[in-house]
């Protein structure tokens, strides 16, 4: 019975055989006359993503004084400007610990994206609502979501099912783009559809995997079982990749394929070389989900714990918020506030980038929701008080853009749920405790 279920073993079958090419020509047929809609009626697709970066904000040079549209910036966040029509603000909400410890750098992310403050630094609480998103967004695309880090360490996710099941982060600009343009790459664009009949055989032997496991479960332990269980959720989502690279998919016209280049990306964690891997990676995501092989991201520009360093500063940006005095002059950290302006650099060179891509008779970000989330507020004492939340895009016209919304101390998780909602999740409420929310932010709904 081992063998039957040995980890090598399955990992072995589902590897065997080689990809296969699914196209179609690119033709102004595929889309209706007004560019709003495939040409059969079908909305183009709805896409969610989430961003992150560490440590927080300097308040006084980063919260617009004015509500609404055509909010001021900031010195933080001036380098908005080419691109605040796109991005909203959220400010002034509030996570909830109730009975749970303040964990530094980890309890005000996991309320935003999961709901609950954890109880440990182990802990887990529910699931992260991208992971909720992308069971529904991402039956139809090759990848069911894609985590990415420009910090070089797989660990740096702020995705996960479980504590026994995170979503570990792709670091290498390289190899991220032979993960989503190598062999398996389906073009949609492409003038032939020639199914592999090895990609047919490939499935199969899949499938008799899974089914000689499932058997062996009969003898197992709870707690194997529930590992197990976990392990055959990854098969499936595999063994449907699979079952598309049988299909035609539908052409795309955003979906223009890089061309493969080799330049050796800076390693280190200066701001310059993390900078330069997040926009590598931001052009493969933009195509990534303009050629529909994902519809689900998460993207993390600097861990909680921000590690990210400064040419000729001594200390990293999170060792600086707790050891540099603030100027009574300016009113911040001068130094932690270049490490949170180089967040906002990369923040809205983010958004541009989709934003740059035409989709239809309108832009890729027009068709998307970006939620951006950060794990303190002043990193200096731990606060989670007015954790700052934006986002960008209009998710297919559902969502307001180029606003500063006031949360008046309410719950962050109004984000979640509004999230949720609009790529259509059905979640009469969202969180737990204090964290429970029925009230979507409804000055964001278009």
């Amino acid at each position: 019975m081992k063998g039957m279920i040995n980890r090598r073993r399955l990992l072995r079958g589902m590897l065997n055989g080689a990809a296969i090419t699914v196209a179609m020509p690119l033709l102004d047929c595929f889309l209706n006359t007004n560019g709003t809609a495939l040409a059969d009626g079908s909305p183009l697709p709805l896409r969610f993503g989430t961003w992150s970066w560490g440590c927080g904000m300097s308040e006084s040079v980063f919260v617009p004084k004015k509500l609404g549209a055509d909010y001021d910036l900031p010195e933080e966040i001036a380098a908005f400007a080419p691109v605040r029509q796109h991005i909203n603000i959220l400010t002034n909400f509030n996570g909830f610990r109730d009975s749970a410890p303040n964990l530094c750098h980890m309890t005000g992310w996991v309320i935003q994206r999961a709901g609950s403050p954890p109880m440990t630094n182990f802990d887990r609480p529910g699931q992260t609502l991208d992971v909720t998103i992308a069971r529904k967004l991402g039956a139809s695309s090759r990848f069911q979501s894609l985590t990415l880090s420009a910090t070089s360490d797989a660990r740096d996710t702020l995705s996960y099912e479980s504590v026994n099941s995170v979503n570990m982060a792709e670091t290498s600009p390289l190899e991220l783009y032979a993960k989503i343009f190598g062999s398996d790459f389906q073009d949609p664009n492409a003038a032939e559809f020639r199914p592999d009949p090895r990609a047919m055989v490939r499935k199969s032997v899949l499938s008799g995997v899974m089914e000689d496991a499932r058997r062996a479960q009969s003898t197992m332990g709870a707690a194997d079982k529930a590992r197990l269980d976990q392990y055959f959720s990854s098969l499936r989502d595999l063994e449907r990749q699979f079952e598309m690279q049988l299909v035609k998919p539908e052409p795309r016209p955003a979906c223009v394929v890089p061309e493969e280049w080799r330049t050796a990306v800076m390693s280190g964690t200066d701001a310059e070389p993390v900078g330069q891997r997040h926009r590598l990676m931001t052009d493969l995501l933009v195509m990534a989900m303009a050629c529909d092989q994902t519809r689900v991201f998460n993207m993390v520009y600097s861990k909680p714990f921000s590690g990210t360093t400064k040419p000729g500063y001594d200390k990293p940006h999170h060792t600086a918020t707790h050891e540099e005095a603030v100027d009574e002059s300016l009113g911040y950290q001068p130094n932690v506030s270049w490490f949170v302006r180089r967040s906002m650099e990369a923040w809205a060179d983010f958004v541009g980038r989709f934003a740059a891509v035409k989709e239809g008779d309108g832009t890729l970000l027009d068709n998307m929701l970006i939620y951006a989330t950060t794990d303190q507020s002043f990193a200096k004492i731990h606060s989670i008080d007015g954790l700052p939340m934006m986002t960008a895009g209009r998710a297919g016209g559902q969502f307001k853009s180029g606003l500063h919304i006031d949360g008046a101390g309410s719950a962050s998780t109004r984000m979640g749920l509004t999230a949720l909602k609009v790529m259509g999740v059905d979640a009469p409420t969202w969180g737990t405790q204090s964290n429970q929310t029925s009230k979507v932010i409804s000055e964001l709904l278009a």
